[in-house]
């Protein structure tokens, strides 16, 4: 164990002390008080992709959960610890946000590993995890047959969200949200190469915003 902090965090928080929070005292200080954020966002681990920083976000406004490949697991008691879940539950049940947001992005590395195949990935956590993706893989598959892999991986990143986002209705707290105060649940894939944010419409498919 390290008692050091890296230079490189270290630098950036300087950084922000002598800059944002500097700036945004005042508004750091009433968050001190407590958050009120309107959306969760379900987003990847990928280092390339920030939900606060694609949307712009203040510092208060979005609750969000990485994982490996945006993945929304199955709505599972008993058993493990189930962190995505109890963020999700944190976020519906406590902050009471408006909305649900499952953003996956392009070039991902999970959803690619997964089209690939699990078989080589290590088994301890991340091969169990990604199996989450297998129902969506098996529709890619059934659509596209023998497609290059490139094409299956860019279908996967969509069919994956579609499909965390019933997961998502599997939880009854969000069921009951959505019956009795409007929670809406949403899907979006963000492109890092050129920066285009897909959005999923009411006719299930995705589109440019």
């Amino acid at each position: 164990m390290s008692f050091q902090p890296p230079e490189t965090l270290i630098s950036g928080y300087h950084r922000f002390k002598d800059g944002r929070f500097r700036v945004e005292r005042a508004h750091y200080a009433e968050l001190a008080d407590g958050q009120t954020p309107h959306t969760l966002v379900i987003a990847c681990s990928d280092s390339r992709v920030d939900p606060a920083a694609i949307f712009d976000a203040a510092p208060g406004e979005l609750f969000v959960v990485r994982n490996v490949a945006n993945l929304v697991p199955p709505a599972e008691e008993g058993g493990g610890l189930h962190g995505v879940s109890a963020a999700l539950e944190f976020a519906v049940k406590v902050l009471k946000v408006k909305g649900v947001l499952v953003m996956g992005h392009g070039d991902c590395g999970g959803v690619k590993a997964c089209a690939t195949g699990l078989d080589g990935l290590p088994n301890t956590y991340l091969g169990p995890w990604l199996s989450t993706m297998e129902p969506a893989r098996a529709e890619v598959s059934g659509e596209l047959g023998d497609a290059p892999l490139a094409e299956i991986a860019d279908t996967l990143e969509l069919v994956s969200i579609r499909h965390s986002l019933e997961r998502l209705k599997q939880f009854p707290f969000v069921r009951e949200a959505i019956e009795q105060r409007g929670l809406e649940l949403h899907g979006a894939r963000f492109s890092i190469h050129d920066g285009i944010l897909e959005w999923l419409g009411e006719d299930g498919a995705f589109g440019a915003v």
